[in-house]
């Protein structure tokens, strides 16, 4: 006898979905999971033997309504999208959403800050000290970050910068401290789990935000202060599919300078967009000889391709450094005139 809907797991749900998607579907959403949640939802899946109409269309209202749910809190925050579904759903069905969307799907604090001006958020925070700077940037979007970050003192740049970089969980309590001093009109819901804020990643996506000076000069003082911690930012500060950025003229110069065995396998699995870029970028002759010699390259490990594309992503920051060749970023001292 299937289980009711209330009695399944999240885990369950989640195949349960994916099974009625179909496996086209299915592959792309995997590409948005880690190995671990590629595994237990495999493993899950393999455990569902059958699915019955009324719990696949449970199932699918579920997600649906979630979905929903989060598109409104998205447009206007979690008292917009309570609104609107009590007009559409009743005061108790919308409260049962928003409840279940916010415990399952972990919205993230200072969700009307992601909404404010980045001057306004500035004016606020510019005096407040650099940790609880940091805390407020690695919630935000990493473009609003870096606006914000690029307008604080120099000094001060560099501190936050490390300090969302060495950043790891953060206490419910003081994330609730720091989201009352800022919220003045909406309640935000916070978890009662420990949430991840900050870290290398998130540094990286705020620095990618700011322009080319301000960037310099945190990678220079932090490269004084804490070197390793430097050289992994900037490990990170470009990545291979990052290459549709540049121009016809840098794409044409990283192609003579890189290893044309690292560039065929980096092409193995990168994107059509970024293929058809580089091949572009070839002459006929060679585009015709690259395809060639992938086609008849076989499969290939993840972590060749992922060491290829790291030194071809050295040979672009080498270049960029020696002033060879432009990578577009925030700011205005970057553009070509």
């Amino acid at each position: 006898m299937p289980k009711a809907k209330d009695t399944l797991t999240g885990k369950q749900k989640a195949a349960m979905l994916l099974i009625s998607l179909g496996p086209d579907v299915s592959a792309q959403v995997y590409k948005y999971l880690n190995e671990d949640e590629i595994e237990k939802l495999t493993l899950e899946i393999s455990n569902v033997r059958k699915v019955d109409s009324d719990t696949k269309e449970n199932v699918l209202q579920e997600f649906h309504q979630i979905a929903v749910a989060q598109d409104y809190i998205s447009q206007g925050g979690i008292g917009y999208a309570k609104s609107v579904l009590e007009k559409a759903l009743g005061e108790d069905n919308a409260m049962q959403i928003i409840n279940r969307l916010t415990s399952s799907l972990q919205v993230k604090p200072f969700d009307f800050a992601r909404k404010a001006d980045p001057s306004q958020i500035l004016n606020f925070i510019q005096h407040e000290h650099p940790q609880t700077i940091a805390l407020i940037l690695s919630y935000l979007e990493s473009e609003q970050a870096g606006q914000i970050l690029s307008e604080l003192p120099q000094d001060v740049q560099t501190d936050v910068a490390r300090r969302i970089a060495v950043m790891d969980s953060t206490s419910p309590e003081i994330v609730n401290e720091v989201e009352s001093i800022l919220e003045q009109k909406l309640s935000a819901t916070v978890t009662q789990d420990y949430t991840e804020a900050g870290g290398i990643e998130s540094v990286v996506e705020v620095l990618n935000g700011v322009d080319r000076s301000t960037e310099r000069t945190i990678l220079d003082s932090l490269e004084i202060q804490d070197p390793e911690l430097a050289e992994e930012i900037k490990k990170r500060m470009f990545v291979f599919e990052d290459i549709v950025t540049l121009d016809n003229r840098s794409i044409q110069r990283v192609i003579r300078d890189v290893e044309n065995d690292d560039l065929q396998l980096s092409l193995k699995v990168a994107s059509d967009e970024v293929k058809e870029l580089v091949f572009n970028n070839m002459s006929q002759r060679m585009a015709d000889t690259f395809k060639e010699e992938m086609e008849f390259m076989g499969p290939v490990r993840l972590r060749d391709v992922e060491e290829s594309q790291t030194r071809i992503v050295s040979v672009i920051r080498r270049l960029e450094e020696t002033g060879e060749i432009v990578i577009a970023r925030g700011g205005g001292d970057d553009i070509i005139v």
